[in-house]
């Protein structure tokens, strides 16, 4: 295995970092919430009366990325599967957030900086799962 030193970008990828880790700590600061995805997108199909933070965070998810299309462009993507295996994909991810009783964002992010134990046995899982799919897909099933 080796770097392609073109697609290797620390700069950006550490601003990004940053930029997660400011925007979840100034969630918790200002709101008292985890900025777990799956938690506060599931929030909104319960009965609850804090729909508005919910809504406005998810907005900022979408709009961001469109706001920062005209200052940086859009990146070159190249997704390597079909639409029943990206939906068959998302469900699968979808089931393991319930399971996980959360996500990688609430679990990864959120949940290691309070070193919360349960937290990194969800991560482990999460990355595991994730290095097993791949070794399967890739080497057993030859995809």
């Amino acid at each position: 295995m080796s770097i392609d030193w073109t697609q290797f970008t620390p700069v950006t990828a550490l601003a990004g970092g940053a930029l997660i880790g400011a925007a979840t700590a100034i969630l918790l600061l200002l709101n008292g919430r985890i900025a777990g995805i799956s938690g506060i997108a599931g929030g909104l199909f319960q009965k609850r009366s804090d729909v508005a933070w919910r809504l406005a965070f998810l907005a900022g998810l979408v709009a961001a990325p469109i706001l920062a299309i005209p200052l940086f462009g859009t990146p070159d993507i190249q997704i390597d599967a079909d639409m029943t295996t990206l939906a068959v994909a998302g469900l699968v991810v979808g089931l393991g957030t319930r399971y996980g009783a959360g996500c990688t964002s609430g679990h990864g992010v959120c949940g290691l900086s309070r070193f919360s134990v349960r937290s990194l046995v969800a991560t482990a899982m999460f990355m595991l799962t994730g290095f097993l799919t791949v070794y399967v897909v890739r080497h057993v099933w030859g995809a």
